[in-house]
């Protein structure tokens, strides 16, 4: 008894090493295929926190829609991407923060002589939306992830879905959303993705009949884009089995675009601190207008600088 635990001891680190060293292993497998976008020269660097800008791009590749079960109907336009979910995770210490960008916000745009909706940033690159945010909005802007619909579509798939509250059943023809029952209803990636995408989301039932234009293009779509990322976050916290959630990383790292100055050690700790992410939301103050580039959001000011000054 005395040899086996003698044994025992010498083993079980040896053991215990080898799990972490076949986890790093896959873990750097999976960094491995991540496109990486060549961003040092234009990231903030410094600072008591760190933010990270979320894109979430809606892919305009027909194959790639099929393949995220979504209908290329629902797509207005054919061929190219565009950013369709924008959002500010600041991590300090043991706290984080979300803040999510109307991509109607109309606002300088670097590298050019206009201002557009930032949306049009986007489309000039990645870079050009970072400094675009860092010069306009005066946030800076550390790291960069960007994951296409396809990829959040898999995420959740495995999950084994996710379950949102909704007040009332509610449809939206042009993403998808098929919603016919009030309550928790357990969305699988499709129909989560038809949810995040909604602008014209309406409400079968009860007191409104449809969102306000301005809401549902836009501003409502924050709050579900919020409240999606919170679900999906509290249920990897949630997922205790490893195959699971080597499966969800997998999944979502062939989607995933990061900057080239996110290595593998501060990636596997975000991943982890992801796990157990409830991040506090804030909310941009906008007002809707309309121009040239026909409606747009613009900053509430003073109150906008006090949400800004948060990621600042």
């Amino acid at each position: 008894m005395r040899r086996l635990l003698l044994l025992t001891s010498l083993f079980l680190p040896i053991v215990l090493l080898l799990g972490l060293f076949l986890g790093y292993r896959y873990a750097a497998s999976v960094y491995d295929n991540i496109e990486k976008i060549p961003l040092s020269d234009v990231l903030a660097t410094g600072g008591t926190g760190t933010n990270y800008l979320i894109v979430g791009s809606d892919s305009r590749d027909p194959q790639a829609i099929l393949d995220a079960g979504l209908d290329p109907a629902a797509f207005e336009d054919g061929g190219g991407s565009r950013s369709d979910t924008m959002l500010i995770l600041r991590l300090e210490g043991s706290t984080a923060t979300m803040m999510s960008i109307p991509r109607d916000l109309y606002l300088p745009i670097a590298d050019t002589d206009q201002s557009q909706k930032i949306n049009a940033a986007y489309n000039g690159g990645p870079a050009r939306l970072v400094k675009t945010i860092q010069s306009s909005l005066g946030i800076p802007i550390n790291h960069y992830m960007e994951v296409d619909f396809v990829s959040f579509s898999r995420l959740v798939d495995s999950l084994g879905g996710i379950v949102i509250e909704f007040p009332n059943p509610a449809i939206d023809t042009n993403s998808g959303l098929n919603i016919t029952q009030a309550g928790p209803n357990l969305l699988d990636g499709p129909q989560a993705l038809s949810y995040v995408r909604s602008r014209n989301y309406e409400v079968v039932g009860g007191n409104a009949t449809v969102e306000p234009i301005e809401v549902a293009s836009d501003l409502g779509r924050v709050l579900r884009q919020q409240r999606f990322l919170t679900t999906v976050f509290a249920k990897l916290g949630a997922t205790k089995n490893p195959l699971v959630l080597a499966g969800a990383a997998n999944d979502a790292s062939g989607g995933l675009r990061i900057d080239d100055s996110l290595g593998l050690i501060e990636a596997i700790r975000l991943a982890w601190r992801l796990r157990s992410l409830d991040p506090t939301s804030v909310e941009l103050p906008v007002t809707n207008s309309r121009n040239r580039s026909g409606s747009v959001l613009l900053l509430s000011q003073p109150a906008a600088d006090a949400a800004l000054d948060q990621f600042r």
